[in-house]
């Protein structure tokens, strides 16, 4: 029924390999309809109606119904728009028919995909109504465990957890793992009103918020949450959006406000969760930043190396102004500023010699562990896995072992966003990421690890048995007994 009679391009690619193919960011779109029958059986019967509301009234919904004007007035940024396939109607329907994909599984060139939700990471896990809030993410979690459950063998779907609490992070795991027997969640941030101005001006409360990344400098500590991933053997993943923050507020131009910001958002937990340390107290948890490249991380891995070798807690002493030799300092102003007259230089010694801020903390990289710069490839290496689309060259980057801070390859992995508008073709997308093998951009071995062998080390990291009853098994068992 959904062949065309010849092999695919992809098809023909994955004949070709020794190895699997696994999709860690492919995208379901819910069939609505049924998802709000989950929502009345966990809510109530009026569960839907505060769902729709709740879903219209955030701001990037009421955008298309505002003016020009209204616009303007609160900076409303444009948000996406025909996001999803439409003339290419068989891989729109792909995206909500578990049955269908799995049918279509072998033309994609895919053995097996992780598949997130689409209004479900907009919506649900962002709403400010607690009730509406879990609940929503329940209903959605329960309803793709049961419409794809009957395809585990090819596909998972990850579940979303709210994260406004710890308390509630946890909660909602454990039940995403133990009762609907999901193996993998998606979390994001946190977007918080600024307290002063929630009690003190309720009125501007929406337009001045900060983002909570769950780590450095959170109201909240959620080490019994990443403790609590490590016991149910789940990985988290992170598919944020960073639009509306910074730059990207244009009222008029959705590419403009898209262009970045899944990286944008990436890299503030990315940031985050190193300089909170959380990779340093949980050394065996790993963390995934979806559909966002991984050009990015490379580059904030090597700021990072370098910001330590000029900041670390030994090297900060040589900035520190009272370690100025004032005397030196005014002798050399004299002979080469050319500066006369006692009071001139009175008031130029004083001007450097007054007191500036002493911050209370002076080491940066405390709850980090850094002891030396090999520590900080051993916390961000290992534990940050990097999702990368089809058609992006940058993933080179991530195997560049002579580039990369002490030959590290970053963990880059296969993440085909299809379900979206960025696939026109989900029969072309193994074949465009092997592009850079036939480009000569990555070799057999770098593409084996994008495609397969990190997004094995990246579940199976954690959960040695995720891959067991799936077309993945023995090719990721054996992974998993190599270390």
């Amino acid at each position: 029924m959904t062949g065309s009679g010849h092999t695919s391009e992809s098809e023909a690619v994955r004949a070709r390999l020794d190895h699997p193919v696994i999709d860690t960011d492919g995208h379901t779109v819910e069939l609505t309809p049924l998802y709000l029958d989950y929502l009345k059986e966990l809510g109530g019967a009026d569960m839907p109606r505060r769902y729709g509301e709740a879903m219209r009234a955030r701001s990037n919904s009421r955008w298309s119904s505002m003016t020009e004007a209204e616009r303007r007035s609160v900076r409303a940024h444009c948000p996406p728009w025909w996001a999803r396939p439409a003339r290419n109607t068989l891989d729109r329907a792909t995206a909500s028919l578990p049955r269908l994909l799995h049918e279509r599984m072998d033309r994609l060139g895919i053995d097996y995909a992780v598949l997130y939700p689409t209004e479900g990471l907009s919506g649900p896990p962002r709403f400010e109504d607690e009730e509406l809030r879990r609940v929503s993410c329940r209903a959605l979690n329960k309803f793709h465990a049961e419409f794809y459950g009957e395809c585990s063998d090819r596909m998972t779907p990850a579940a979303v957890i709210p994260t406004h609490t710890p308390e509630e992070a946890i909660e909602d795991t454990e039940y995403a793992v133990q009762e609907l027997g999901l193996k993998t969640i998606v979390i994001s941030h946190v977007d918080r009103p600024i307290p002063r101005v929630q009690e003190e001006r309720p009125d501007l409360a929406p337009f001045a918020r900060y983002i909570d990344t769950l780590a450095l400098d959170s109201d909240y500590d959620y080490d019994p949450f990443w403790q609590r991933c490590l016991e149910l053997g789940v990985a988290p993943t992170s598919h944020a959006s960073g639009q509306g923050w910074g730059s990207r507020r244009s009222v008029s131009n959705y590419m403009y406000n898209h262009i970045g910001h899944f990286a944008s958002a990436g890299e503030a937990m990315c940031k985050a969760l190193f300089f909170g340390g959380v990779t340093h107290r949980f050394p065996k948890l790993n963390f995934a930043f979806l559909e966002c490249g991984v050009a990015w991380a490379c580059s904030l891995y090597s700021d990072i190396l370098e910001h330590w070798e000029k900041r670390n807690r030994d090297a900060i002493a040589a900035l520190d102004p009272e370690s100025t030799d004032l005397d030196l300092m005014m002798k050399l102003v004299a002979e080469y500023a050319g500066v006369d007259g006692v009071g001139k230089l009175e008031e130029v010694r004083a001007s450097l010699a007054r007191k500036q801020r002493r911050p209370e903390n002076l080491d940066d990289w405390a709850r980090c562990g850094i002891d030396r710069a090999e520590d900080i490839r051993d916390r961000f290496v290992p534990r940050f896995y990097f999702g990368c689309e089809a058609d992006d060259r940058m993933i080179a980057w991530a195997f560049n072992d002579r580039l990369n801070p002490f030959g590290a390859r970053l963990g880059a992995m296969m993440s085909s966003d299809i379900g979206h508008w960025d696939v026109t073709d989900m029969t072309e997308v193994v074949a465009e990421a092997h592009e850079l093998v036939d480009r000569g951009h990555i070799t057999d071995e770098d593409f084996r690890d994008f495609s397969f062998t990190n997004a094995v080390r990246f579940y199976a990291g954690v959960n040695p048995d995720f891959f067991a009853g799936t077309a993945c098994e023995d090719a990721a068992a054996r992974v998993v007994a190599a270390g």
